[in-house]
């Protein structure tokens, strides 16, 4: 990170939560403007320091609000950075080290968006959660990781340790290739770099031994089992990586059995599950009872040996081919994979070994042979759960494939619902989405049960990341991603089809499916052959066929409809000349043949020309195009969160649009302050986009009372504190110690824009519980100011009310969120009790009892301070509180002329007493503390209705003069943006 040269300087600073600054170049803002200028990066923020003249200018950005990061270059920028935010164009150039910048860049705005707006991704990385671990170096290392992990299939917790660029000795070719060994715990691997297309992955499980082959040319033997030897020469220091192996995989300098450097034939055509035996067969021993020891294609379409008609004959010469390359690169996890593997993969795999190669390729195999048992175990606790994911996957059962015979019978069925059941326990962050079915039951009919299991965890958590959860993100980043090759490869149509969301509504099928919802079944296994060997690669490329194809016929559609018509006459004729399956399960899943005029089109040919066309498509350029679109789609998410929001809220609230647009921002920046920045409060949580809208972001009391002294009208009292959390009491009618947005913002509404009643009303109702609770500081140098620890601790308490307690227990009994199954019915009917909630009666309010009445007539002298009528509205509450107390006690004495009433004179004289002192002093006299009752139905207790009160102040123009003056809520929402980002700062 230390660099010697002009225009660049690095520092660190020490802070809370990671505010240390990576690096800082020089560079030109807005290619208009050629000033010398210098760009710090920071964790949370993006800082741009321009130095014009004599005055500084300077830019803060902050990471959760890009939208847009990309290398850009024009005719006067010739290489830039393009950074939008909040729908700003920022353009940085003149940089020493562009790549380096911008990767640096795109890792920490991929961070920032994955730790504010993901959850699910964020939780799943425990990396992520110690902002402080955030390093440019870790940064770096973490995509070297995540890269090498996606490339070789490995389970995501692999780490690269070390990489060696070293040759590797291809015995089938009789010649060394180049390439680089990387290491992590558990594998090594390699990957040429000549164009050969040649890797092989070696499980530290399987290696028996590990030897200094050929010293002279700095050689390491590595023998596994099945008598195979892979040797690598001119490593460097190669005897240290030797002795680092050794100890890594417990072996011995020389092995038991001679291993040739030849790689080991195996003549039968056992499945792969065969060849490895013992630890991946240990999860079937033992539960065969429950768990499916076969694939189902074998169960329901066992091939006939005896038939030879032109079909089987091609489908046995695939099979002969396999077995060749499986003499000559081997067999299983560590064979070599070549441009003749792929090829192999493109002319479609042979029923008998799909299952085997499908484990294979995606990397099923490792979890698999690393978990002995573990399904079994899993299917074992699953059955008979019930959650919200097993209703959804019982009503999907027999949606899946139901044109086949396998899921027309028990057996099929039972082995999905296990399978499904069983991953939606093993990662309940998933549970189950739709299309999980319909990828599971073809799993399910060339893999056996346990394998499909595996297969299903490979695509869901490693080769489709954030497909299969409620915001299916993922496959929105990857349309994307084929959006823009469209653009690319395909500018002719985009050119006439200017919408590019009809491209979205056509393939978010295509993504989350792999095609086979919308093929045939014996063309979709074609599809996921290349999936499983290519990865989403193979999607885009044969979604650009599929329209390049078409491109006639959708260049003549009039509309939309017309062109989805097209495309699904397209499907529907497309067919697998070559597949050995049944002609009645392919009839089934394409009835409509006979009405199809489109000439026939065989999946073969199409994964064929999608190669040929668009083959150039790198998979480092496909996770670089998913890595930027993703800033773009979670943005897009969360501007239509924010949109869905004030919908709901403007329709209560009289703020102007612009109003509650930046109300919006200013909560949902305190709440990342809350959970992100600063330190958590027990009930806090991470963003959970799986809530409903409204209550995605929420607060606690001490973040609404920083949000309350920045924006209320009101926040400038003595006691704002105590009026903060009696607030705060007041609209956490769930007692769950969180507020959403739109009760904070109908709270400022009324104190904004309410009318005389509505806003004595509330502070009525904030003497009174459930809202009110005496309060008192343990520090008496605080004054009325509460510590953090006071304000959660009474913000907790339960006070007596009035009120129906059986209201009380239905609001709790709400369908909460954070249960494992939501109560669906239960948010109708409490949807539907407020739609059908009347306007609250003032008649309806309890009455206030003696002391609440002191502190509400407090509360009204601390409003008036520093008001221009300041002593008029002294002497006008002070006339309003001397009249209600001898009206109270007029009316018990003439209601109880006997009784020994006690004579309100010691509350009248306490409540001029605390007049005369506010005048003095402008703060409220501190009263004993006392515990907080609903007012009490003796004789001896004398109380106010809300109706007396208001009469009484409506006869004081003064006092209707300062609640119904206009109030204007801009100022304070600009003040409050900058304290935000001052407190983000310090933080």
């Amino acid at each position: 990170m230390t660099e010697a040269q002009s225009y660049k300087e690095l520092s660190t600073v020490n802070s809370h939560c990671s505010q240390w600054q990576l690096s800082a170049f020089s560079t030109w803002k807005d290619w208009a403007i050629k000033q010398r200028k210098q760009l710090h990066q920071a964790t949370n923020e993006q800082h741009s320091h321009l130095l014009i003249l004599i005055f500084s200018v300077k830019l803060v950005i902050s990471w959760d609000e890009i939208s847009k990061l990309e290398k850009t270059s024009n005719v006067i920028l010739t290489e830039s950075i393009h950074v939008c935010s909040r729908g700003e164009d920022h353009y940085f150039s003149m940089f020493l080290h562009i790549n380096e910048t911008f990767l640096l860049m795109e890792q920490l705005a991929n961070y920032a968006v994955r730790r504010l707006f993901d959850k699910e991704t964020f939780e799943s990385d425990l990396v992520l959660h110690d902002p402080l671990q955030i390093t440019k170096r870790g940064l770096e290392n973490r995509a070297h990781s995540e890269q090498f992990s996606a490339f070789f299939r490995l389970p995501k917790e692999e780490t690269l340790k070390e990489v060696h660029e070293c040759f590797l000795w291809v015995p089938f070719c009789h010649f060394n290739t180049l390439g680089k060994m990387c290491i992590s715990e558990n594998y090594i691997c390699f990957a040429s770099q000549d164009g050969s297309l040649c890797s092989i992955i070696i499980p530290l499980r399987e290696v028996i031994a590990v030897e200094k082959a050929d010293p002279a040319n700095k050689g390491v033997s590595i023998s596994t089992k099945g008598k195979r030897a892979f040797r690598f020469t001119e490593v460097k220091d190669f005897e240290h990586l030797v002795a680092k192996l050794r100890i890594r995989s417990g072996t011995t300098s020389s092995p038991h059995h001679t291993a040739s450097t030849e790689v080991a034939t195996t003549s039968n055509s056992d499945n792969l599950v065969d060849y490895y035996e013992g630890p991946l067969m240990a999860g079937q021993k033992g539960s065969s009872t429950t768990v499916s020891t076969e694939a189902l294609m074998t169960v329901f379409h066992p091939q006939d040996a005896d038939n030879l008609d032109s079909k089987m004959l091609k489908e046995k010469m695939k099979e002969q081919s396999w077995n060749i390359l499986f003499v000559e690169y081997g067999r299983g996890v560590s064979m070599f994979r070549t441009k003749k593997t792929r090829d192999l993969v493109l002319r479609g795999i042979p029923e008998t070994l799909r299952g085997e190669l499908w484990l294979l390729f995606s990397g099923a195999v490792n979890d698999m042979a690393t978990n002995p048992g573990y399904y079994s175990e899993v299917v074992e606790k699953s059955l008979g759960t019930c959650t919200l994911a097993t209703d959804e996957i019982e009503r999907d059962l027999r949606r899946s494939l139901p044109e086949h015979p396998a899921f027309q019978s028990d057996t099929g069925i039972s082995a999905l619902r296990r399978v499904l059941t069983a991953y939606a326990y093993r990662n309940p962050k998933i549970g189950y989405c739709q299309a999980m079915n319909i990828l599971t039951s073809v799993l399910l009919l060339y893999a056996k049960e346990e394998e499909a299991f595996w297969l299903l965890v490979a695509v869901c958590e490693r080769m489709l990341p954030d497909y299969f959860n409620r915001r299916i993100i993922g496959a929105l980043v990857d349309q994307a991603v084929f959006e823009e090759l469209i653009r690319d490869h395909l500018s002719q149509l985009t050119d006439y089809i200017t919408d590019m969301t009809f491209f979205s509504s056509v393939s978010l099928s295509w993504f989350l499916t792999l095609f086979i919802s919308v093929l045939p079944i014996e063309s979709a296994v074609s599809v996921v052959d290349c999936f499983f060997y290519d990865g989403i690669k193979a999607i885009l490329q044969l979604g650009l066929a599929v329209l390049d194809y078409n491109m006639d016929k959708l260049l003549t559609s009039k509309d939309d409809a017309e062109a989805v018509t097209v495309l699904n006459r397209f499907f529907d004729s497309v067919t697998n000349k070559d597949s050995p399956l049944p002609q009645a399960v392919q009839q089934a899943s394409n009835l409509n043949d006979t009405k199809s005029y489109h000439p026939k089109v065989d999946i073969t040919d199409l994964i064929r020309e999608s190669n040929e066309k668009y083959g150039d498509i790198r998979y480092e350029d496909v996770e670089s195009m998913r890595c930027r679109n993703r800033l773009y789609v979670i943005q897009t998410l969360e501007v239509t969160t924010k949109q869905n929001v004030l919908r709901v809220v403007s329709q209560d609230v009289k703020f102007s649009p612009s109003d509650l647009d930046e109300l919006y921002e200013l909560f949902k920046k305190e709440h990342f302050l809350s959970c992100y920045w600063s330190a958590n409060s027990p009930v806090l949580r991470h963003h959970d986009p799986s809530l409903p809208y409204l209550d995605q972001y929420r607060i606690d009391c001490q973040q609404f009372r920083v949000l309350y002294h920045l924006l209320s009208p009101w926040a400038h009292c003595a006691n704002r504190d105590s009026l903060a959390l009696w607030t705060f009491r007041l609209l956490d009618e769930n007692s769950d110690c969180l507020i959403n947005f739109k009760e904070f913002v109908c709270a400022l509404d009324v104190m904004y824009n309410g009318s005389f009643t509505d806003k004595l009303k509330l502070l009525f109702k904030l003497h009174i519980p459930p809202a009110f609770t005496e309060v008192e500081s343990l520090s008496p140098s605080k004054g009325d100011d509460l510590s953090k620890e006071e304000l959660i601790h009474f913000s907790q308490l339960n006070v007596s009310s009035p009120v129906d307690s059986q209201e009380a227990d239905a609001l709790k009994r709400s369908p909460e969120k954070g249960k494992e199954k939501i109560d669906i019915q239960a948010y109708l009917k409490q949807w539907q009790d407020e739609l059908l909630k009347k306007e609250e009666n003032i008649k309806d309010l309890p009455r206030m009892n003696q002391f609440q009445f002191i502190q509400f007539s407090k509360t009204l002298y601390n409003l008036f301070h520093g008001d221009p009528e300041e002593e008029l509205l002294y002497w006008a509450i002070a006339t309003v509180t001397s009249l209600l107390l001898k009206m109270e006690e007029v009316g018990r004495r003439l209601q109880s002329p006997i009784s020994p009433a006690k004579s309100p004179a010691s509350a009248a004289e306490s409540s001029t007493d605390s007049q005369s002192a506010r005048k003095k002093d402008s703060a409220p006299q501190q009263t004993e503390r006392r515990s907080v009752q609903s007012p009490r139905k003796d004789d001896h207790e004398w109380s106010f209705a809300f109706e007396q009160i208001l009469a009484s102040l409506l006869n004081e123009p003064a006092l209707v003069r300062f609640f119904e003056k206009p109030l204007d809520i801009k100022a304070k929402v600009e003040n409050a943006k900058t304290s935000q980002l001052k407190a983000r700062t310090r933080v």
